[in-house]
């Protein structure tokens, strides 16, 4: 189904089966998933439980989203910055030598 593609519904569910004693293999195989996913899954729920060390989902989301707003100023700042080098290049600057009478 693809990266964040299972609903976090899901999921639970999925973490549910195992801890009740159901085999990785087994759910995996029953609901067509990998393994290598359910084990990701479990691992992130311990995290997020304080059981294991890592960031928690919420640290994660935290962290994309400033990711994100990083990269939308830089590129505010790059575009800033090349509209003042093309204004320097019409407009003289203040305090020419020249001037006007």
């Amino acid at each position: 189904m693809g990266r964040r593609g299972y609903p976090p519904e899901f999921r639970r569910k999925v973490l549910d089966l195992i801890e009740a004693g159901r085999k990785v293999a087994d759910v995996a195989r029953d609901l067509e998933i990998s393994d290598q996913t359910i084990y990701t899954w479990r691992r992130q729920d311990r995290i997020d439980r304080g059981l294991g060390q890592g960031l928690t989902s919420g640290e994660k989301a935290e962290l994309t989203a400033a990711k994100r707003r990083i990269t939308e100023l830089e590129t505010e700042l790059r575009a800033t910055r090349r509209a003042i080098e093309l204004v320097r290049e019409v407009v003289p600057p203040k305090g020419d030598s020249r001037r006007s009478r």
